[in-house]
């Protein structure tokens, strides 16, 4: 049986675009643990773009040499456990990682290539929210931002569609991101807030 925690995620990750559910839900697990856990005592900001991965290359370029690049896809499944804790340690390296819409862990520190231009976030969100809003709105891809904050973003066309509090000393502290009317749920150990009129695409 499904917990109430489950239940969220997946209304989370049935959002608009064509973007497999399921992966989009382990993706947001994944950033969920991240800003839970931190890396090495202490909190991490990084980002995860998820489908459209052609489109998402194009506009991006490795900041480093790719550490998941030489690897073949079928041992960079997000649902292996291995490869889990693999992005959670490369997770602390700067850039974004890119995954397909099946699942793949394709790359990792990627410099996204933003564009500003008529974007309007929120006092106190810097580039990382920046070039998760642009890249969004330049491509048919998610993005999932996790926080030094411990919050987890989730953008969709240039905007912010849900936001994901899994700490709970930090609920009674943040005033939601999310423009215009929005909808709280509270589960467990986890708030999440989401655009009241984000509907599943028909």
């Amino acid at each position: 049986m499904a917990s109430g925690k489950d239940t969220v995620l997946k209304e989370i990750c049935d959002i608009r675009r064509d973007v497999n559910p399921q992966t989009l839900e382990e993706v947001v697990t994944l950033a969920v643990e991240l800003a839970r856990e931190g890396r090495e005592g202490r909190k991490i900001g990084t980002m995860f773009i998820v489908s459209d991965s052609e489109e998402v290359l194009k506009r991006t370029k490795p900041m480093t040499l790719d550490p998941l690049a030489p690897h073949p896809s079928a041992r960079k499944h997000i649902d292996d456990p291995n490869v889990r804790e693999t992005l959670k340690e490369l997770a602390q390296l700067d850039g974004a990682f890119v995954i397909s819409n099946d699942g793949i862990a394709l790359s990792a520190t990627r410099h996204i290539n933003s564009r500003s231009d008529d974007i309007e976030l929120p006092m106190g969100l810097g580039s990382r929210h920046m070039a998760a809003a642009s890249i969004t709105r330049e491509t048919n891809a998610i993005a999932v931002v996790v926080s030094e904050s411990s919050v987890v973003r989730i953008f969709d066309n240039g905007e912010i569609v849900s936001e994901i509090i899994p700490e709970l000393w930090l609920i009674r502290h943040h005033r939601p991101h999310v423009r215009g009317p929005y909808a709280t749920q509270n589960t467990e150990d986890m708030t999440v807030v989401r655009k009241a009129d984000q509907t599943k695409k028909k």
